[in-house]
Order: structure tokens, then sequence, then C-alpha cells
């Protein structure tokens, strides 16, 4: 293929570094992440070839084209219906995983490049790969990378243009190989990668009908029909599996041609590597790592940086400036004093002019202001620690950590009716829960996804809220946190559990690869730490200024007081906290971060005792998710799920927040 094509296909199995090399291709940045299911949605942007601009689409992971999830429809789907190059990315320490995939894109007649990628890893694995020898095999242009390093993507960009249709060389036995080739027959001519199709009807794929069964005579539909039904009847295991053994007994005879592998070395980071995933000392790994955050976020953000910003700065420069400011504006010189006048800084301000100077005076600088208040939550106290807790998370995320952390709690979910692949979503989720709810694409079944969004929007704090809770726990005991975090984890296992009884559906199988532990990039930490602070500050702010607005509003209207009256019995005598916390829990319906900032505060300021601070941080975590969350949930769900779980995280809420605040 000499030509430049109009679009390049970015395919390849779980967590092997696409993003990267679209971030690459398109000159965007795409989240860089060390575990499977990164990618859902589809990322698009473009690049120069030859002086024209092509297409980059970077495509969700998948092991097979044989789909048995949402996320590897999407990719099929895209490979049968529209036309372009595959850049098929494959990790070096497991092309026994990519091989398979290899076969399914030659039998779909596109054109590709095979890209072996973290050959820096595979050689630290005493895996020495012959590229040239799987060049000659596969029939299409191999070539080596570390995409973190930009290693070999140069030469990516010279290579595409070279794309071949490679060399069919996947031989079924007998049985199989006959039943494909008599249902090619009955497929149109005409047809885009029809042994491809052929295969996927014969492996009993119902959801590849839908795309070909107008293209089909009724007699075509019966024939296939009739073949799949006489093979299937003739094998005790599902033929899918048997085609999918068939496929990796092929690629492990293409490995042993290509692949040579040497002991390597133990070092200290192979050591570290198996702790993280042993019973009992992972244990040790996930304390010292949960120490570490807790000093870096709970001590150094929260302490620290904090106090910095919102004493140094906003308390020295920023609010006074903004008083002053806002007094010359609205205010009118002393000589001008007349009647009914009210003092406000060093100036007088007029008779009826009184209300509305007022009002205006305190939306920006008043108890609600949105320079004293919703700036000063939004930078002086949530943005330090949000900062440090996305380095933290950037960190875990990079070095390979977080999925070992999946591994360890695995064999819990099983318990809620889930598989490991659900942890996934979990740890997004402290990321963002909006985010990770649309992730939950990624598991097969409905109940799988229903329990989860509903563990996302119970029991997960995303990252902005977690970090000021982990700020907040560095000004008090230690042992609160590991109340809170007990409580949220009782939480999580009993609705898990109680939602695995009430709704139907079996449990599906764990299989999940689990990529080395490595030294985190500096430039992926950055990156990441970055686009998350864009967001952050796109996201999170307007939505701060937006609520402190609505409680502006409703003080300055007298219905705030009447909503702490109203819920006084709620908040004062079920949970032991002042009337005043109303406040955060109302301005937690529009972000659950700034309701616990709300706390923050309060607690700095002496307002709320140890306990009640607990309590509070309770409640607001199991509190209805973010209005983002909620329009997700609907998105993915539907409206009447949605206000389903909502209606119950609500009461359940203050129920546990209750019980605790009885304990204790």
């Amino acid at each position: 293929m000499n030509s430049s094509p109009e679009k390049i296909f970015l395919v390849g199995n779980p967590n092997v570094g696409k993003s990267v090399i679209f971030g690459y291709l398109t000159g965007s940045y795409a989240t860089v992440s060390n575990y499977p299911g990164t990618t859902v949605e589809l990322s698009r942007g473009k690049t120069m070839l030859q002086g024209n601009s092509c297409e980059v689409i970077d495509t969700p992971g998948v092991n097979s084209l044989i789909p048995m999830s949402e996320d590897e429809a999407v990719t099929r789907n895209i490979l049968l219906e529209q036309k372009g190059i595959v850049i098929q990315v494959a990790d070096a320490k497991n092309l026994a995983r990519a091989l398979p995939l290899t076969f399914q894109i030659m039998e779909l007649k596109i054109p590709f490049v095979f890209v072996i990628n973290m050959c820096d890893e595979a050689a630290r694995s005493g895996i020495k790969i012959n590229a040239k020898k799987l060049e000659s095999l596969l029939g299409v242009p191999v070539l080596t990378t570390v995409a973190t390093r930009g290693v070999g993507l140069a030469q990516l960009k010279e290579k595409i243009s070279d794309a071949k249709l490679g060399q069919d060389t996947m031989r079924y036995s007998k049985t199989f190989g006959e039943a494909i080739a008599e249902i090619e027959t009955e497929l149109p001519k005409e047809m885009h990668g029809k042994r491809a199709v052929a295969t996927m009807l014969l492996s009993q794929d119902r959801t590849v009908s839908d795309i070909i069964g107008k293209q089909l005579s009724k007699e075509s539909r019966e024939k296939i029909e009739n073949v799949c039904r006489r093979i299937a009847s003739s094998f005790a295991e599902p033929i899918n599996f048997l085609m999918g053994r068939e496929r990796s007994s092929q690629a492990q005879n293409f490995l042993n041609k290509v692949v040579t592998h040497q002991k390597p070395p133990r070092r200290l980071w192979g050591w570290l590597n198996s702790w993280t995933m042993h019973p009992l000392l992972g244990l040790v790994v996930l304390a010292a790592v949960l120490e570490a955050v807790y000093l870096f976020v709970g001590k150094f953000g929260a302490g620290t940086a904090v106090d910095f910003i919102e004493t140094d700065i906003f308390g020295k420069y920023i609010s006074p400036s903004a008083i002053w400011l806002v007094d010359k504006i609205f205010s009118i010189p002393h000589h001008h004093i007349v009647e009914e006048g009210m003092v406000a800084g060093d100036y007088v301000l007029q008779g009826q002019a009184n209300v509305v100077v007022k009002f205006f005076h305190d939306a920006f600088v008043g108890p609600y202001g949105l320079v004293t208040m919703g700036l000063s939550y939004g930078l002086a106290i949530v943005l330090p620690i949000v900062t440090t807790f996305f380095i933290a998370f950037s960190l875990m995320e990079d070095s390979g950590y977080l999925p070992r952390l999946a591994v360890m709690v695995n064999r819990c979910f099983k318990w809620m009716g889930l598989n490991g692949k659900a942890v996934l979503p979990m740890v997004l989720g402290l990321g963002c829960d909006t985010m990770a709810t649309l992730t939950t694409r990624i598991l097969e079944t409905k109940k799988q996804r229903v329990i989860v969004t509903l563990l996302l929007a119970l029991a997960v704090p995303c990252s902005a809220q977690l970090g000021v809770l982990l700020g907040m726990f560095g000004r008090m005991p230690v042992w609160t946190f590991w109340v809170w975090f007990s409580v949220m984890m009782g939480v999580m296992f009993f609705v898990g559990f109680a939602s695995n009884k009430i709704l139907a559906g079996e449990p599906n199988a764990f299989v999940m690869e689990i990529p080395p532990l490595r030294m985190p990039q500096i430039g992926n930490v950055a990156k990441k730490t970055l686009s998350r602070l864009e967001w952050y500050v796109k996201e999170a702010i307007p939505l701060f200024l937006l609520g402190t607005f609505i409680l502006f509003l409703l003080d300055a209207f007298h219905f705030l007081g009447a909503i702490q009256n109203a819920v006084s019995p709620i908040v004062v005598t079920v949970l032991g906290l002042p009337k005043e916390a109303a406040n955060a829990f109302l301005i937690g319906f529009l972000r659950r971060d700034y309701g616990a900032t709300g706390f923050f505060d309060m607690f700095t300021r002496g307002q709320l005792s140890v306990i009640q601070a607990l309590v509070a941080l309770v409640v607001i975590t199991l509190f209805v998710p973010c209005v983002a969350n909620i329009f997700m949930m609907v998105k993915e769900h539907g409206g009447r799920v949605a206000l389903k779980m909502v209606c119950f995280i609500f009461p359940f809420a203050f129920l546990v927040g209750a019980v605790l605040n009885w304990i204790l």
C-alpha cells in the first residue's frame, strides 16, 4: 500500500500502549493508563502522512474479534464496516495473546502494520524477539518500539504506507475449515472480509448477523444456520472456545520460531514485582503505599500547602484586595452620608441604594461571596489537595501498581457477584466517578454494570473529594481514617452482596493482563497530573462558584435559615451535627467534594468536634453523587434505574451516619 490511507485504526489487546502511540501520531494527549480498560469510547485525531491529512482512531482494547463485551463489539464493527489500515500494537512480553488477534485481522483482509511495544520490559524479563523472522512469517511490516520513551515511533510513520494484507496463515482443523468454506459460499462475493465473517458466524457470534443480515437471502441464512447447528452439535464445548484454542496453538508455533527466553537477574524491582500480589506481603506493600499517600496528600497537601495558600496568599493578599476593590466599586465617599447609611469598609452606602449595593457587595465578598468563599474553597483549599492527590494517583497508575491492587481484591469481589474486571471501574472511580461509570461498559453483563454503577455512586469518592477527605484526616487522629475506611468497605460489600442476591444474572470468569512493575516516567506523570488539573479547573471550579452563588441567594432571600430549621431534626438530632452543617449537605447535591470542603472549613474553624467531623465525612462520602455522574447514570442505565439508585443512596447515607453517631 503506497498511498496515504484516509483512516488508521489503532487495534490491540488492553494495556499495550495504543494511547501513547495515538498521542504521538496526532499530537493529542490521551490518558496513558497502566492498566486495562482505559479506552472505552473512541479517541479520534489527525495526522499528516506524505503531505496528506489522515484520521487516526484509537479503538477499545480487545482480545478477540468475536466480541464478549460492548467494547470488543465496537472494535469489531469498525473493522467490518469502515475502510482503512490497522496498526496492531502488541505487548512484547505477551505475543501469545496478540497473535490470535493478528490472525483475525488477516482474515478480515485489512492491510496492517504490526508494532511490538514495551520491548524494554521484555528485555528485562529475558525475552528476545526476532522481529525480522516474525515479519517474514506474517508478511506485514513489523517494528519494535518503546512508546513511552518515543523509541521507534519515528519509523512507525514511515512504515504506515507499507501496510500489507499479510499472509493468511491460520489453518483450522478439517471440520472447521470445511464449515468456514461452506459458509463463505453463501456470503455475497463483494463482501469485505468474507473468511472473517464466516469464522464469526461459525463461532455463533449473533451480533455479526445484525450487520450482514440484510445482505443475505432467506435461503442463504437458513443454509448458514444449518451449518452452524451441525458443527455445534458435534462438540461438547463451545465452538468459539475450540476455534480460539486453535488460534492460540498456531500462535505458539510462531512464538517457538521467533522468541527466545533467558533467565533475568533477580533485582530489588523484581522482588517488589512479586511482593505486590503476595497474599500477605501485598498487604504490607499496600499499607506502605497508603501511608505514603497519607503523608503526601494529608500532611503536605492539606497541611503545609493549604495553610500557605489560604493564609499567606488568600488571607493576606487576594481576599483583602478583592474586598477593597468591591468596596471601591459599590461604595460612595464618606461625605455623602445620609440617613439609614450603611458602612462598608471605609465608605458609606446610601439610602435606597443600600439593599442593591449590599446584594452585589455580598455576592462577591460577603460570607457566601464568589471570591471570599467560592474561589477560596476551590483554589486555596481544594486545589493544593487535589494536586498532590493527582500526583500520587498518577505515580501509582504509571508504575503498574493499580492492577496488582485489583488482583488482591478480586476474591472479595466474587462475594458481590463480580469478577476482577469490575475492579477496574472502581479504581478509575478514584479519579472520576463519571468517567468510571462510562467504563462499566467493559463488563459483560447488565447485572455487573448496574452493581458497579451503584457502588461507584455510593462508596467510591472521586479524586477531588478523596483529596479533601485525606486532607481533613491529616488534621484528625489516625484512628478516624481507619473507621471511615472500614465503614466504606463494609457498606460496599453489604450493598454489593445484597444487590447480587436481588438482581438476576451469573458471574463471569476473571482474566486480566498484569503489566510488570515499572519505574514511573516523569513525563507521563506530569502529563496526567496537568490533564487532570485542567479538568478540575474547567469542570469543578465553575461548579464551586455556582454552588456558592446558590448558597448566597438562599441566604439573601432568607431561605437558608428555613432550610437549616427544616433539616435540623436530621442534621442535629440524628447525626449530632450543628445546624450549619446543612449548608454543606445542601451544596453536596451539586458536588460532593464541595460539601466535603465545607466540612473541612468548619473543622478548621473549630465548629466540628473530631467525632462530628467523622460522621459528616462518612455521610458526605455516601451522599448522592455529583450532577454529572447522575446524568451519566441516566445515559448508561435509563432514568428509572438512575432514580432508584438516587432514592436508595440518599436515605441510606443518613442511616449509616445515624448508626455511626449512635455508636460513637
